[in-house]
């Protein structure tokens, strides 16, 4: 009797775990959503049909076409560009996407490759854009660009990528700990709520102060509040985070930065430690690279310091 009901008490506080996890899952979801910053001007959203679902972006201005990939991250979105896309749109035709499993695209519930997004920029060019496009790339993104020009040069015109990652961190590939790690974050519930902890609003704030601004003071709460959503909308967004984290969507680069003949140059925030090795290290391997570095400023110069780096572009892309 005794082990019966022991066995009856494990049962109800395992099913009340599981269901307030389930409920605090679901209260994260509603209210991180709730201010509907994303969507705020739905005349500029534009929606790309792609095969493995829809892509959402923004196009505005007139000129060279100029594509905007955001960074590589569960919380990003087209949103990090909000600061220079006025500025550019007098010489550029702008478009920013949200990258599948990001933002306003469509997230589903499968692993996301490097490859996987070279063929959606590549495809995104062919058909929204078609003609040679220059891409500014941010962080992680960078390698996205690389392999779609080393792969199709003719889509491509100049590139520019902003504190992209070093060329030996792009060379990371799943380990046994990573895929242990992305099976637990699949899981539906204690995987949701990891991916929630992850990225709470909290968690996003101290990754602003501590590797996207030098100046933790221009950390704005709306910055916050458009991450914090961006990484809560749509179906299954912890795919893309456990893909990012176990490092399905890092390849190696330094054939393809060998092979690349088009105009490139690397962005770094003064900030960051070690920055101007890092982008050192690409002309090793290129030895056209051209590189700049904007003070002040760490991870996101497009968000703390928009008018030096629209001074940039203007310089190099044109």
């Amino acid at each position: 009797m005794k082990a019966k009901n022991k066995l009856l008490t494990l049962l109800i506080l395992s099913a009340t775990t599981a269901a307030s996890i389930a409920a605090i899952n679901k209260i994260i979801k509603v209210t991180a959503v709730s201010k509907n910053l994303l969507n705020d001007d739905k005349s500029k959203s534009l929606c790309f049909k792609w095969r493995l679902g829809n892509v959402h972006y923004t196009k505005a201005g007139s000129g060279m076409p100029l594509l905007l990939i955001h960074d590589l991250n569960s919380a990003s979105s087209g949103y990090e560009w909000s600061r220079i896309v006025s500025s550019l749109q007098n010489d550029y035709t702008v478009y920013t996407i949200d990258l599948l499993g990001c933002g306003r695209s469509e997230k589903a519930n499968m692993t996301y490759t490097n490859y996987l997004y070279v063929q959606l920029i590549s495809d995104f060019i062919k058909s929204e854009i078609g003609h040679r496009t220059s891409v500014i790339a941010t962080g992680e993104s960078a390698s996205i660009p690389i392999m779609a020009c080393a792969n199709n040069p003719e889509l491509f015109d100049q590139l520019m990528f902003i504190n992209p990652l070093s060329v030996q961190d792009f060379c990371q590939m799943p380990g046994k700990a990573s895929k242990m790690y992305k099976f637990v974050v699949e899981l539906p519930m204690i995987g949701t709520l990891l991916y929630n902890i992850a990225n709470s609003r909290q968690a996003i704030h101290e990754r602003f102060v501590e590797s996207g601004f030098q100046n933790p003071y221009s950390v704005k709460s709306s910055y916050v509040d458009a991450y914090y959503e961006s990484a809560h909308l749509g179906g299954s967004p912890k795919s893309m985070y456990a893909s990012i984290s176990c490092n399905y969507t890092r390849c190696n680069i330094v054939n393809a930065l060998r092979k690349i003949d088009n105009s490139m140059y690397l962005i770094g925030g003064n900030g960051i430690e070690h920055i101007e090795d890092r982008l050192n290290e690409y002309k090793e391997y290129n030895s056209a690279i051209e590189t700049a570095l904007i003070p002040g400023t760490k991870g996101l110069p497009q968000l703390e310091a928009p008018e030096e780096l629209v001074e940039l572009i203007r310089t190099y892309i044109h």
